[in-house]
């Protein structure tokens, strides 16, 4: 019997370890839920969701780059599409072909910048009309889907889908994640300060992912890189939806209303800043599709070569963006002209391209371009929600649709025109053009110069809240200074009525002492 008395006594003992444990588990993750949803710390966490983004949406769209060509060729030759050694480069191929593998892989690269071209108007309209947090959701889940595609694609139609619908998951998570970024940072030097951190992880995922890309498809076949990367987007999403539970029961009837993206493109100086983000844009797009081919032409150089030619560029990126930075922290009144300087160092950089005899120095001209184009894009991104803060209502989806549109411009004619303008003019020629275009753009940005004096000073920001929040930042600030005003005015009745009642007791007291 004492066995059995042992046994149960022990067993209510482990199951009240059990329930504590539980227990405790539960308060640390109400602690862990609740420091999550503290403001300062969530803005961290949502910076850090949307670098996310922007770094897996960069890393597909140039990881294919050494995969796909290699693939499809493979997939010609009857192979099943297994890793094989390159038959040639890109020219050599097209030859074999009659031009048509060119055009094939031209399509498929530009097919993502098309279609999220076409798609950015409607989502930057959703993303004003149902905020930032439902279409970051529904990008990643779009974007998700598509890395899978590329996995298991086994033909041509397949991977064109696969890309089509990264295009449209970018559309929406791209625009939402740096909307968001510019609605929960509203002061100047942290905004620029987190969008230049969100535009570093752009740099560093478009410049890894051919290296990253190549070496696991040599040594793991084609799926591991996008599996890879499915598995980082799917627990980005999960960060998501546990941080800014996108689906919860909210109030959406007291949202502002944004101004319509056809009225923003009307906008003189968003016309500006969208112009000079789709000309400093040219050289990076077109000589991405172009300038392998023109190295081995000229320099005879090797594969190891060719895919790291753009790597070392991504340091001066950063530098480019910590200048910038920096620089508007000190001197905001100057952004125009930190992007103007990019503009003609990309300009410059772009135009000594042609004179490069081999690797090393040909690395010089493309640090060149993408340290300019660190200014401009540090210095004319945050100006944008800048100017819809001081000319139309603070909500930044349209805004940033209208900036994603800029580079999707870019994007979508380099695969394409690029070959073209090499083959009729000259590689040289295509050089000088676009180093000629970002010169002769740069004192467009002169119209910026007033900027600075629109914008108006927090006094002048409290009192137009008077009237009514401006924006989503803004409607969150007005409803805590209303509960912050009755929690004030609750306490002085609360005093009031503590004195008054000190004040009777006071003199009954001493009315009872006479």
């Amino acid at each position: 019997m004492e066995p059995e008395e042992s046994g149960a006594r022990e067993a209510p003992n482990l199951a009240q370890m059990a329930a504590s444990k539980l227990s405790r588990i539960g308060d640390r993750s109400k602690r862990l839920g609740s420091a999550m949803q503290e403001p300062a710390r969530q803005r961290r966490i949502v910076l850090v969701i949307v670098c996310v983004v922007l770094l897996l949406d960069n890393m597909l769209y140039m990881v294919i780059v050494p995969i796909i060509p290699d693939y499809l060729e493979g997939m010609r030759q009857g192979q099943g599409g297994q890793a094989s050694p390159a038959p040639g480069n890109g020219s050599e191929r097209g030859a074999a072909h009659g031009g048509d593998f060119d055009m094939q892989v031209g399509v498929l690269f530009a097919s993502k910048a098309i279609v999220q071209l076409l798609v950015n108007p409607l989502s930057g309209t959703f993303i004003d009309w149902v905020g930032y947090d439902i279409p970051l959701v529904i990008g990643l889940g779009i974007m998700f889907l598509s890395t899978l595609g590329f996995a298991l694609a086994e033909n041509y139609v397949t991977l064109l889908l696969a890309r089509g619908m990264q295009g449209i998951g970018s559309a929406f998570a791209d625009t939402s994640g740096i909307a968001l970024i510019a609605d929960r940072y509203t002061e100047e030097a942290e905004r620029s300060r987190s969008l230049g951190i969100a535009l570093a992880f752009i740099s560093f995922g478009s410049l890894v992912a051919p290296p990253f890309g190549g070496i696991l498809y040599q040594f793991a076949g084609k799926r591991v890189p996008f599996l890879i990367l499915a598995a980082v987007c799917l627990a980005d999403g999960l960060m998501c939806l546990a941080v800014l539970k996108p689906f919860a029961d909210r109030e959406r009837a007291n949202m502002p209303v944004g101004t319509p993206i056809w009225r923003l493109m009307a906008d003189p100086y968003i016309a500006v800043v969208a112009g000079a983000l789709t000309i400093c844009n040219i050289p990076l797009a077109f000589l991405e599709p172009t300038l392998a081919t023109w190295m081995e032409k000229t320099m005879n150089s090797s594969n190891w070569e060719m895919g790291m030619t753009w790597f070392p560029a991504f340091f001066p990126h950063v530098l480019g963006v910590f200048l910038t930075v920096k620089l508007a922290a000190k001197y905001p009144h100057l952004q125009w002209f930190y992007g103007a300087v990019g503009m003609v160092f990309i300009g410059a950089s772009s135009c000594t391209v042609p004179a490069c005899k081999n690797f090393g120095e040909l690395m010089v001209p493309l640090c060149g371009i993408c340290f300019g184009i660190a200014f401009v894009d540090t210095a004319l991104l945050p100006t944008l929600a800048f100017l819809v803060d001081v000319r139309h209502v603070s909500v930044y989806g349209s805004v940033y649709a209208i900036a994603d549109i800029s580079y999707c411009v870019a994007y979508a004619m380099g695969p394409v025109a690029a070959g073209k303008i090499v083959h009729d003019l000259g590689f040289a020629q295509l050089n000088l053009g676009m180093g000629l275009a970002n010169v002769l753009y740069a004192p467009a940005l002169l119209l910026l110069k007033n900027v600075a004096g629109m914008r108006p000073s927090y006094s002048e920001r409290n009192m137009l809240l008077e009237d009514g929040p401006a924006g989503l930042y803004e409607s969150v600030k007005e409803e805590e200074r209303q509960k912050k005003r009755k929690g004030l005015s609750a306490a002085a009745d609360d005093g009031a009525v503590e004195t008054f009642v000190r004040r009777s007791f006071s003199e009954s007291s001493g009315g009872e002492s006479a």
